[in-house]
C-alpha cells in the first residue's frame, strides 16, 4: 500500500469509532487526514473525488464497526490436484 494511503488507513483505523457515530453505512474519502466527502457508494466517491484530486491520492473507505470493513475476503474457484 502507498504510504500516503496508509497514513489515511491509520487514521481510519484510529478514528474508526467516531467515524461509525457519525457516518455508519456510509463510504468516506480522506486526504491529508481530512474527511473529504461522505457517498452512498464508493462509485460515487471515486467519480465526484476524481474531478478535483488524482487518482491514488485519497482513500475511499466503506464505514463500519469492527474489523469487516477494514479486510477484504476473495473467494476463487481454482482447483488443485
Amino acid at each position: 500500500m502507498d504510504t500516503q494511503l496508509k497514513k489515511e488507513f491509520e487514521f481510519y483505523l484510529a478514528h474508526q469509532e467516531d467515524f461509525v457515530r457519525q457516518y455508519d453505512g456510509k463510504v468516506i474519502v480522506l486526504k491529508d487526514q481530512k474527511v473529504l466527502g461522505v457517498y452512498d457508494d464508493a462509485v460515487s466517491a471515486v467519480t465526484t473525488t476524481q474531478r478535483e484530486h488524482k487518482l491514488g491520492t485519497f482513500l475511499v473507505q466503506k464505514v463500519a464497526a469492527g474489523s469487516a470493513s477494514t479486510s477484504q475476503t476473495y473467494h476463487s474457484r481454482v482447483v488443485f490436484s
